[in-house]
Parts: C-alpha cells; sequence; structure tokens
C-alpha cells in the first residue's frame, strides 16, 4: 500500500513538472546521488531548493533512517511541494520551510547536517555554500547539482545566450573555487547534468 502510495505520488510529480515546466532531477541525476547518500549514509540532510519535492521524497524512500529539511522560496513550488510530501507519506521525516535561502536563519534549522544539497538559482551556489557550510561537521558533504547546466558550462562563454552568461560565470567560478579549496576534496561526477561533491577535511 506504502509503495503504491509512494508511485502514485511519483508519478504525479513528474507529470505536473512536465506539464508545469518545473525541473525537476532527471533520472540519472537523482539515481546516483540516491547511491551516493546510500555510501554515505546520514542521518540529517538540508536540501537548498525543494520546487516541489521530488529529490526530497527520492531521498526519503532510499534512506529510512534520515530526516530532511528542504528550503523553496516560490509560493507555487512551495504549496505543491507541500502537497506531494503530505501525499508520499514521508511528511513525517520531510520539514520544508517557505523561504529565501540566502535570507532564512540558522537559529530555525538543525545545529548539524550530515549533508547538504544544493539544487537552487545556480548563479548563487557559492553564495549558498558559504551561508551553509559551517552546519556540516568534518566528513559531512555537500552535493552541488547541475553543475554542467545542460552542457553550457562547457561552451565559450561567448556562446552561451546573453542572459544565461553571468550564471554560467558564477558557476564556473564556484566550482574552480571548490576544486581548489583547502578544507575541502572536491570530485566533480558528469552522472545526470553534472554533481560536485564535497567533502569536509
Amino acid at each position: 500500500m506504502v509503495n503504491e502510495r509512494l508511485s502514485a505520488t511519483l508519478e504525479a510529480i513528474q507529470a505536473y513538472a512536465a506539464a508545469q515546466h518545473v525541473p525537476i532531477m532527471e533520472e540519472q541525476g537523482i539515481h546516483e546521488l540516491v547511491e551516493l547518500l546510500k555510501v554515505q549514509q546520514p542521518e540529517r540532510i538540508l536540501e537548498i531548493g525543494s520546487a516541489i519535492g521530488f529529490s526530497a521524497i527520492k531521498m526519503a524512500e532510499s534512506l529510512p533512517l534520515c530526516t530532511i529539511d528542504t528550503v523553496e522560496r516560490d509560493d507555487p513550488r512551495y504549496r505543491k511541494a507541500v502537497e506531494f510530501i503530505a501525499q508520499s507519506g514521508f511528511g513525517d521525516r520531510i520539514r520544508i520551510f517557505h523561504a529565501d535561502a540566502l535570507e532564512l536563519s540558522l537559529a530555525d534549522l538543525k545545529k548539524k547536517y550530515d549533508a547538504i544539497f544544493i539544487d537552487a538559482a545556480k548563479g548563487q551556489y557559492e553564495r549558498f555554500f558559504d551561508k551553509y557550510e559551517e552546519l556540516v561537521p568534518k566528513g559531512g558533504i555537500i552535493y552541488c547539482d547541475n553543475m554542467a547546466m545542460h552542457g553550457l558550462s562547457d561552451l565559450p562563454l561567448s556562446e552561451v545566450p546573453r542572459r544565461k552568461r553571468t550564471m554560467i560565470r558564477n558557476l564556473a567560478a564556484f566550482k574552480e573555487h571548490m576544486l581548489n579549496h583547502p578544507c575541502y576534496d572536491t570530485e566533480l561526477l558528469s552522472s545526470g547534468d553534472g554533481i560536485m561533491i564535497c567533502r569536509k577535511k
């Protein structure tokens, strides 16, 4: 019964995302993230960028002992995420905040998270990282999705659509920053749309 309920919820999320053009993780990307998390076995995850709850629900499904805090600022997406999380049966393990992640008070969150998953405004990744990385203990991991930006990050900046150049420039600078960060071991995977794994030393 639970599996049927969850399957129906995930199908509804994917249908809604397709109809409303809401970006959710690609199958390969969410599979890779979940496999990485299964190896890590975090007890507490903070997600920056809930969208409509798809990745939070998939993480809860794969990590039965884990609790997840997730943050979404967009009103319609937040409301749909609340709805889908309730439908999924994981409402007791997923806590969603309706807030701008750059304005949310750290006092409202748990003191430490074994893992943080950043999947929000791509041009703001470094600001998200700088704000929340103190919540990760040594050995904890920060995962960042969409590092490839559907191939745009591999193009010369002159070939990137003008409206996306600042975002791509910021994303590239953040990637370079993390690959050379003295306090993190960073690895970049090509899975999905590119996942960056940053483990605190």
